[in-house]
């Protein structure tokens, strides 16, 4: 299977854990965090006025594609009571054609290459949509429809009598990872995470269930940008604020693993000009930086003696 990589060696709890939860959806574990984006809000604008301008839903893309990167567990996921790693970094949305509640939706696949930032990821999003609508427009989205995208559109329209069998046929095999390429491609629950951007709708970040089809570990709703006041060193200020709401599968890391996740994806908005490098740059986190620090201060101290 060319798309994952099995890990082994895990400890008993880690191999135990998918025995107890076999299911994903039995193993969600939901994370309701508000991020500051003082920064990040700074940043589009000087960008919109530099003539050169991202959206805040690309920019959410790159940072938590940065922090995949930096974090390589989240892309990890369980399948068959075994855990594997994506050998891809690949991020999902769906869009709709046209903006109107009987317009369809669409499937997204972001694929987030090591060398890519903000740049890169914000021109082909743009692309990718704007492909999809003009052929809407030109009456022939339909018959051009591909992956997924189409097959739901196959297999979604039979009767019962033979819809059912053949979703449970498709399900086992995903089950045994020999789901076929083509039912894959642009399908978001073969992506590394899926985010769900809400904020347009003035609402929160909501929490979402994850799916046992596919190999998607995690999901994100990323709620409206808001002022609150906030105390910082012991003043009120106010700040841009974003609601996110986050479900992940507990058996590709623990609780300590995911919280430090969360407080990277802050340092990235904190600092939004580090979009701009490659997403698989390594962040040296403070945590990290003390660990070099006291690493370099041992081997002078050897040196002296």
């Amino acid at each position: 299977m060319k798309d994952r990589t099995r890990i082994k060696n895990l400890s008993g709890m880690g191999q135990l854990i998918m025995d107890i939860n076999s299911k994903r959806v039995d193993s969600e574990v939901y994370i309701n965090q508000k991020l500051d984006i003082t920064e990040l809000v700074k940043y589009v604008e000087k960008r919109k006025t530099d003539g050169n301008p991202v959206t805040y839903f690309h920019a959410f893309v790159a940072a938590i594609g940065k922090v995949i990167y930096n974090r390589p567990k989240l892309n990890y996921f369980v399948s068959n009571r075994h855990l594997y790693k994506h050998n891809d970094v690949v991020l999902a949305f769906t869009a709709k054609v046209q903006f109107d509640d009987s317009s369809e939706e669409l499937m997204f696949m972001i694929p987030i290459k090591e060398n890519d930032n903000v740049n890169t990821i914000s021109k082909y999003i743009k692309d990718k949509i704007d492909r999809v609508r003009a052929r809407h427009e030109e009456r022939i989205d339909t018959g051009s429809k591909k992956g997924a995208n189409s097959a739901i559109d196959i297999v979604g329209k039979l009767p019962n009598i033979i819809r059912i069998p053949v979703v449970g046929f498709l399900k086992w095999m995903d089950s045994i990872g020999y789901l076929p390429k083509s039912l894959k491609e642009d399908n978001l629950y073969y992506s590394t995470m899926i985010i769900s951007n809400i904020g347009s709708l003035h609402c929160g970040g909501i929490y979402h269930h994850l799916s046992d089809f596919g190999t998607s570990s995690g999901l994100i709703t990323i709620g409206e940008i808001k002022d609150e006041v906030v105390i910082k060193d012991g003043k009120e200020e106010i700040r841009k604020m974003a609601e996110f709401g986050i479900t992940i599968d507990e058996r590709i890391a623990d609780g300590y693993y995911f919280i430090k996740s969360v407080q990277l994806l802050q340092k990235i908005l904190d600092n939004p000009e580090s979009l701009e490098k490659p997403a698989g740059e390594e962040i040296n986190t403070t945590e990290k930086a003390m660990v070099q620090v006291k690493t370099m201060l041992k081997a002078k101290q050897k040196r002296e003696i």
